[in-house]
């Protein structure tokens, strides 16, 4: 009998709700989930000491990475030996769909997105909220200079939002496209239940019914270290609160037009997105809530 967990990942962009909706999906005793765990970074890592230019490459067979790279995910989750499903938050997931599709072949990727503008905006409130700290997002002060800089930086494809975007959009028209669930983050804002059941039909699991209104995560130490206090502390009750954007109307416009998700056209993966006024529903298996 395989006593081995089921895997899951939650990837996406930032600031897009995974935290929140690992901090749902822990409320069921069968599952474990949380913040961005170090499991990507070693895997990667790993990956670098198998691949060409390394010396150990050549003497290290296909099984064996794969072996290797499993035992890495049972080995750092042994701990949690009695969640039988497991779900690893990372955003370098989306980019690493066939590996780990080798490795898991029945494991789903739950992708966690937002408008882009939403998601600089939210980023630009958290640096402001800690005015007397130069977080590690930036590596200089021409990078931190101006909200202009900074919202760039964070956009170009090696960093926090740029990268993360250009993983999931792979990920969307990829020939692994069936794995994946894309969630709004509004909508799993407004209407938690609604999304998590149908989040449960896609990943196999029996509903469990989730306390909307109480929730709790925090992970201050790990943001301390960031230099962006509250990043990760989810508040007690799900919901959406409308705000205007701090970020100036030219910059705004810039980046509001980036959710190439909302187009159903080439892509076999699963969405739940909002539905807007007039618009035809979607083909497949992508899924349209009223807002």
């Amino acid at each position: 009998m395989n006593s081995h967990p089921a895997f899951h990942f939650i990837s996406g962009l930032p600031r897009s709700g995974s935290t929140l909706l690992a901090a749902l999906l822990q409320q069921n005793p069968r599952f474990h989930a949380g913040m961005t765990s170090p499991v990507g970074s070693l895997f990667s890592s790993m990956l670098n000491q198998f691949g060409a230019g390394s010396e150990f490459g050549p003497v290290i067979t296909q099984a064996q990475r794969k072996r290797l790279l499993q035992g890495l995910f049972y080995n750092y989750y042994a701990e949690q030996g009695g969640s039988p499903v497991i779900f690893d938050t990372n955003r370098l997931w989306c980019s690493k769909l066939p590996a780990l599709m080798e490795l898991f072949p029945n494991a789903r990727v739950i992708a966690c997105v937002r408008n882009v503008a939403w998601v600089m905006d939210s980023i630009e409130r958290r640096y402001r909220a800690n005015p007397f700290e130069n977080t590690k997002l930036f590596s200089d002060e021409t990078e931190r200079n101006t909200v202009y800089s900074r919202v760039d930086t964070l956009a170009q494809r090696n960093r926090l939002v740029g990268f993360a975007w250009a993983a999931l959009k792979e990920a969307y028209y990829g020939e692994h496209a069936k794995s994946l669930l894309l969630v709004e983050y509004d909508l799993l804002a407004q209407a938690p239940e609604k999304v998590l059941r149908l989040i449960y039909d896609f990943i196999g699991e029996p509903y469990f019914e989730h306390d909307v209104e109480h929730l709790h995560y925090d992970a201050p130490a790990f943001d301390q270290a960031l230099g962006l206090a509250g990043l990760h502390k989810v508040r007690p009750r799900v919901a959406l609160e409308p705000r205007t954007t701090i970020l100036p109307p030219d910059l705004f416009e810039q980046y509001a037009n980036l959710d190439f998700w909302r187009s159903a056209r080439h892509s076999a993966a699963n969405v739940i997105r909002a539905k807007e006024a007039g618009s035809p529903q979607p083909n497949g298996t992508q899924t349209s809530m009223p807002v």
